[in-house]
């Protein structure tokens, strides 16, 4: 898709968790707060995939103005992350994961101070905007 930034994917390579939950735990936060764009792609399935974690993070993030979000249509309990997506982005969530990686690229590109390379401050994000209105 054209992307030469860094992808942070909080799986394990190994499908083992590691044995010291605060290193994973603080590993995703440091990763979540140096990314440019987070995206949330929630294929729950009940009770394989539950992902429970996914909306603390999800609303933790949501006001950050770099989340994109999207699930398959089949997506279990998922309506709450829906209508807060709709209410804070005036957007539909993504329903195939292909478009999603796409608004997250036009996404990074967009919030990426090239010249400063840091992430625009938070005053400056359209979505703070919409929220003070």
């Amino acid at each position: 898709m054209g992307f030469d930034g860094i992808v942070y994917v909080p799986e394990y390579s190994t499908w083992k968790p590691k044995e010291d939950y605060i290193d994973q735990a603080m590993w995703e936060r440091i990763a979540l707060t140096d990314a440019t764009v987070i995206l949330f792609w929630v294929p729950r399935k009940l009770p394989d995939m539950a992902a429970f974690t996914t909306n603390v993070e999800f609303g933790y993030w949501l006001h950050s103005g770099k989340v994109v979000y999207g699930r398959p249509n089949d997506a279990s309990k998922i309506k709450y992350l829906d209508w807060l997506y709709r209410l804070d982005y005036d957007k539909n969530p993504y329903e195939n994961l292909q478009s999603l990686l796409g608004a997250s690229v036009e996404l990074a590109n967009n919030l990426y101070d090239e010249q400063a390379s840091k992430i625009l401050p938070l005053e400056e994000r359209k979505i703070t905007e919409k929220l003070r209105k």
